[in-house]
């Protein structure tokens, strides 16, 4: 992000007039203020989204509340959904010192996540339940996630090549292989704490927290013993130099 071509600004444009369009249209066909399973799971997710981990080669960081917001895209509205993501990226995309928050790459994240979330909630609410082979809940959460990691890290990716160089699917492939057991991780666990609050109730979430607390530390841990640290800049030409 720090040396934004003409490209990537067009880019990021467009980005933020999509999320921007998406978040107006579920705004005005809203028929509910949201309710309390939706405060509980903000306050949980929130500040989960600190818990941020750097990954190696990659100029951004992995935060625990992903399975929040699969979890909110399952058994909230897509109103809801979209503020708990927002809020959650907004919160990741701060910075600890002040002056290095950076308003253009906020409006990326945030466009980013508003994308995503709405599409794994229409995925999971919206006409595509009419695909006899998507059916399933099991099969539509599939999806989702699905939908998740590729509007992630694609725009991700294309931001890192219109900004550094580098072969478009290249970069994606790199992100995708360091981000998809995560991904992976976080729908299994979303599927079960699913299922689980159909005969508990909508407190589950609640123990999503620590079970997502404990891979954090895990994640740190296996970088820390292999060694592995996580660099500040996805090193675009290098790796479609190879």
């Amino acid at each position: 992000m720090q040396h934004i071509s003409q490209l990537a600004r067009v880019f990021i444009g467009l980005m933020a007039l999509g999320g921007a369009s998406i978040v107006t249209l579920v705004a005005l066909g809203a028929h509910s203020w949201p309710h309390l399973p939706f405060l509980v799971m903000l306050v949980i997710a929130v500040p989960a989204s600190r818990l941020k981990l750097k990954l190696p080669g990659l100029n951004g960081n992995m935060s625990v509340s992903l399975p929040f917001i699969l979890l909110a895209a399952v058994t909230l509205s897509t109103f809801e959904a979209l503020a708990l993501g927002i809020l959650s990226a907004g919160v990741q995309s701060l910075h600890r010192e002040q002056n290095k928050i950076k308003p253009i790459q906020m409006i990326f994240n945030l466009s980013t996540m508003v994308i995503a979330v709405f599409l794994a909630s229409e995925i999971l609410h919206g006409g595509i339940r009419n695909l006899s082979v998507w059916a399933s809940a099991s099969g539509l959460l599939v999806l989702a996630g699905t939908s998740l990691v590729i509007t992630q890290t694609l725009p991700v990716a294309t931001i890192i090549s219109l900004t550094e160089g580098g072969r478009l699917l290249r970069i994606w492939f790199n992100i995708f292989q360091l981000s998809f057991p995560y991904y992976v991780l976080s729908t299994g666990i979303t599927s079960i704490m699913t299922t689980i609050s159909k005969h508990v109730g909508w407190q589950i979430p609640l123990l999503t927290l620590p079970v997502m607390y404990s891979i954090y530390h895990s994640y740190r841990l296996y970088f820390r013993m292999t060694g592995a640290q996580p660099s500040t800049l996805l090193r675009a030409k290098g790796a479609a130099a190879n």
